[in-house]
């Protein structure tokens, strides 16, 4: 008897807890997309990547992040493209989503394991409802990203011919709408992203309209398709997605006006000194694309463009960063801690303390793993400041902007920015819990003592 629990304790040692098998997944995913971008024939040159290389790319498309080592233009053939924008796809929408929606078409039953790994990917609420939810997601991904790249080819065929055009436009829909930032444009000029298309409406409302929708969140969508436009019955999530999606955008936007219009955005139209603003805003929390000379920004943008990296896009999204719904309840909480009142309130409702104490320790872990990775990369290489955590801030954030030092990297630095990209999509709090997961929780406690704080 006593040998038989003993088999079922090692059994339960070696199953992966929700966080680690969605952990290893993703490792998987990467490793499986270095091996194939190493292919001779993925390069345009046909000269075979070197791992680290392979590694980073790999990394940061199905982190949806978009810092790249080469351009992807220059750099890839169309095979190496076709598997970075699998692996974007994939990533920005989780393989959970996609094997959940394929069983669902082979007409496999859903077990009570894929349903809770499903919640834990989408950062859903209930598991109830979880498998019509992911047929929502492969549903409407199909309906966005097809409808942006309709619209992209109105732009693109007539500029690159029809083929090329179609590849164009289905190429940037997914990696706008996945947060990713990959581009082909780098046949005008390596690295340019869509720097040509500063001033054109139809590319920039369609890129921003996609970044933003798939930024908000697969919960904040199954609530406006069932709820419409009756705003009292949304979930407190939803609403506080929602108006904090706003306030950053057009917050942000007008920020960015203030600091650029006589910069680096002074010989613009006053159209495109908006347009830019907007896009440099919306891009910022995790998108990846450019429209203006990131490098050229002023110190002012630069940090602006940091602390959105850095906040990111909203729970169970194709965005990364800490979230809004994060940066919402520390401000509540501080809110609440001020004014003395009991709990912390917002909207007629009331927070659980729990979602205090996760939101506290994914701001935590995050800022400390890009100052720690910042301060080694100067030590290593001596690389200025506002550029090294500009690059730390943005792979945590798999927001995917750089000043351009990315290619300029040490392997050692590389190997940290992956690490962060990496720590960045899965959830840095997730990373850590997939360590801890296995262990017991003991109920004893030690002995209290105050101490003065603040």
């Amino acid at each position: 008897m006593g040998e038989k629990n003993n088999v079922e304790k090692i059994k339960k040692r070696r199953t992966l807890g929700q966080t680690q098998f969605i952990a290893v997944g993703f490792f998987v995913l990467i490793m499986t997309g270095t091996l194939l971008l190493m292919l001779p024939f993925s390069s345009r040159d046909r000269q075979s990547m070197d791992f680290l290389g392979a590694l980073f790319t790999a990394t940061s498309a199905s982190c949806v992040t978009g810092l790249v080592v080469a351009d992807t233009w220059t750099q890839w053939s169309l095979f190496g493209q076709i598997v970075i924008i699998t692996m974007i796809q994939i990533g920005g929408l989780g393989f959970i989503t996609i094997g959940v929606y394929v069983s669902i078409l082979l007409r496999r039953r859903i077990g009570l394991k894929m349903r809770g790994l499903m919640q834990e990917s989408t950062s859903a609420l209930n598991i109830g409802g979880i498998v019509r939810l992911a047929k929502k997601i492969i549903v409407g991904t199909a309906i966005f990203e097809g409808g942006g790249a309709l619209l992209l080819s109105i732009r693109f065929i007539p500029q690159y011919g029809f083929f090329r055009g179609v590849f164009y436009s289905v190429f940037h829909a997914i990696s706008a709408f996945c947060n990713a930032g990959f581009d082909l444009m780098g046949h005008e000029q390596p690295y340019n992203s869509l720097s040509a298309y500063y001033d054109d409406w139809l590319v920039n409302l369609v890129i921003m309209s996609l970044i933003i929708i798939g930024g908000i969140g697969f919960v904040v969508w199954d609530d406006l398709s069932k709820k419409k436009l009756n705003v009292r019955k949304y979930l407190l999530q939803t609403k506080i997605v929602l108006l904090t999606t706003g306030v950053l955008v057009f917050g942000g936007a007008g920020i960015f006006y203030l600091l650029e219009k006589d910069l680096l955005m002074a010989d613009m139209s006053v159209s495109g000194k908006i347009l830019s603003s907007l896009f440099s805003s919306v891009t910022a929390r995790t998108a990846g694309f450019n429209s203006i000379d990131t490098g050229a920004l002023s110190d002012g943008s630069k940090f602006l463009t940091m602390i959105l990296m850095f906040i990111g896009g909203s729970p169970g999204s194709t965005a990364g960063g800490i979230k809004t719904t994060t940066i919402v309840v520390l401000f509540l909480f501080v809110n609440s801690s001020i004014r003395r009142t009991y709990g912390v309130n917002v909207f007629g409702r009331r927070l659980d303390e729990e979602a205090v104490k996760q939101a506290s320790s994914v701001l935590t872990i995050n800022l400390f793993l890009a100052l720690f990775v910042s301060l080694v990369i100067m030590g290593v290489q001596h690389l200025p400041l506002s550029d090294t955590l500009f690059e730390t801030f943005s792979a945590i954030g798999t927001a995917g902007m750089t000043t351009g030092v990315t290619r300029d990297l040490v392997p050692l630095s590389k190997f940290l920015i992956i690490l962060l990209m990496y720590c960045g999509r899965i959830g840095s709090m997730s990373f850590a819990l997939s360590f801890t997961q296995q262990k017991r929780i003991t109920r004893v406690q030690n002995p209290l003592e105050s101490i003065s704080v603040g």
